[in-house]
């Protein structure tokens, strides 16, 4: 019994499970004002940039393949069950390249995009501030043009992924910041921040620290200072958070097979581990393996579970926004562009929550071993710890859910989807389960469109409401695994994990209705929880 000899890690070349350990143990350094990587970054980097990985999407004219979204989603599962840590560098570039390869002019584009796409030089996100986390409308930054014309950025930033590093040449920071008078999100405009000029001097960028993390300890997340840093406006003055918006999406596209590959290594030790560590069985034989106790196959069997719907929710969810972008007629993009809304929080959230709960079932299939660094699953929950509360927490989600999916929007992206998936809900017992998942989401979406002039009740019941969508889109993706799965070692396992899903989801998503409509008395008492 070991934690040793597994798959080939295809980024960094050696066992699948020692990048993430490393980067763990050694994490980054703030030198001189500037974060100091280690030599695995390094070799990883250079490992992943030769594999052209980053550039699997991008038009080839830009130095991309120009390969289905769906296929880098796939890809990204792989990367990482090795590292989500280190899958916090590559993500920003590759989301940031195809945001420029819309929004930028001719000589930006030209720049900045085969750059990006080769890892030469490195991207990141600056959305959040001290006083104005997800709540973007009060963010504080401004942009102001100097006496040449030029744009200079003021303010502060934090919780910016590698926002800073010494494994590109140069780094291009995507940051809003406020221009104008206009309040809100509507006097905010996006900006290219290089953190070096084209002559290689420093830009007015200063990094203020390193975050002290939990876990992803090979991620650098920094608070960044811009001090009149000179500035590229993207796209049109007082737009950023749309102009914003494209990059964004990928980047909670992304969230999905990060939650699944961390999900998917904390399953496999746990599998492994079950068979063979004995405990327990008749007093007068032989211990047998633990993997033999009805509790931990039901463990191990909710944890497949979770992985495979949480999979096959990323990916279809892949399939959906590139129609989203590729479908010919412009009614069909819209379409699809609003399925694509409903799938994101649902991926977002889904695979997050996945990666939670499959480390803690690990950690309880391994016992007292578990709770140890000679076995992965305690970096494993460390590092998916966060996974719930960035890219907007699950409150956030679910909020979005019930304002934009459902009011702003009338519901159009869950009445696609549910048409969509009733096409699988006839003929056999899957199908009725199914039928009667999308029968009893369709009930309380009714019930929720009722509650628009009272947003308390709604927004009491709106995490619940955001699981039972999980749970439906789950039975879907069940139905459709179970049918299409074939008769290798690999498709009976989809199977076996597909099966157990249905078989709870009935009562998990009456559970889960009723709790999503429970309305906003619950919260009474809350007055006396802070007196």
């Amino acid at each position: 019994m070991g934690n040793g000899g597994g798959p080939r890690c295809p980024v960094c070349g050696g066992e699948l499970d020692s990048l993430g350990r490393t980067l763990d143990e050694s994490g980054a350094s703030l030198v001189d004002g500037r974060v100091v990587t280690t030599p695995a970054h390094r070799a990883a980097w250079e490992s992943f940039r030769e594999g052209g990985w980053l550039s699997l999407q991008l038009p080839p004219d830009l130095g991309g393949q120009g390969l289905p979204l769906v296929l880098s989603t796939a890809c990204e599962e792989i990367f990482n069950r090795a590292s989500a840590a280190f899958m916090m560098l590559p993500t920003p570039n590759r989301t940031a390249a195809a945001m420029l390869h819309r929004l930028a002019d001719d000589e930006v584009r030209a720049a900045w995009v085969p750059k990006l796409a080769d890892g030469s030089w490195g991207a990141t996100i600056c959305i959040s501030e001290p006083d104005a986390g997800s709540d973007v409308g009060r963010i504080a930054t401004r942009a102001r043009r100097d006496a040449a014309g030029r744009w200079r950025v003021s303010g502060e930033k934090c919780w910016i992924s590698f926002g800073d590093h010494d494994l590109t040449e140069r780094i291009g920071h995507c940051l809003l910041a406020r221009t104008g008078d206009a309040v809100g999100a509507r006097g905010l405009s996006l900006f290219l921040v290089p953190d070096r000029h084209a002559d290689g001097t420093r830009n007015g960028i200063v990094v203020r620290r390193i975050e002290e993390k939990m876990g992803l300890h090979g991620s650098p997340t920094c608070v960044l200072g811009f001090e009149g840093a000179e500035a590229i406006l993207l796209g049109a003055e007082g737009r950023g958070l749309q102009n914003l918006f494209e990059m964004m999406l990928l980047m909670r596209l992304s969230c999905g097979p990060q939650g699944v590959g961390v999900a998917v290594a904390a399953l496999e030790t746990a599998l492994g581990y079950a068979q063979e560590r004995r405990q327990g069985g008749a007093p007068d034989a032989a211990p047998v393996p633990i993997a033999a106790h009805a509790d931990v196959q039901r463990q191990l069997l909710e944890a497949a579970a979770r992985v495979e719907l949480a999979r096959g929710a990323s990916l279809a969810a892949s399939v959906v926004m590139q129609l989203a972008t590729d479908a010919p007629d412009a009614e069909d993009r819209r379409r699809w562009s609003a399925l694509a809304q409903f799938f994101l929080p649902i991926v977002k959230d889904g695979a997050a929550r996945c990666a939670v709960d499959v480390a803690n079932i690990a950690i309880q299939v391994l016992g007292g071993a578990g709770y140890t660094r000679e076995w992965p699953v305690e970096r494993l929950a460390r590092d998916a710890s966060v996974f719930p509360v960035f890219e907007g927490t699950s409150g956030i989600q679910a909020l979005d859910m019930v304002h934009r999916r459902l009011w702003r929007d009338r519901g159009e992206g869950v009445r696609l989807f549910i048409d969509h998936a009733r096409v699988d809900a006839a003929g056999d017992d899957h199908g009725a389960v199914l039928r009667r998942a999308l029968d009893r989401l369709e009930r309380t979406i009714a019930t929720f469109e009722a509650m628009q002039g009272s947003a308390w009740d709604a927004e009491s019941g709106a995490e619940a409401l955001l699981r039972l969508c999980e749970q439906t889109v789950g039975a879907w993706i069940a139905t459709r695994l179970i049918r299409g799965a074939g008769d290798t070692d690999a498709a009976r396992r989809i199977r076996a994990a597909a099966c157990f899903a249905l078989a709870e989801t009935d009562a998990r998503a009456e559970a889960l209705a009723a709790l999503a409509v429970l309305g906003g008395d619950r919260l009474a008492a809350f007055g006396d929880l802070v007196a």
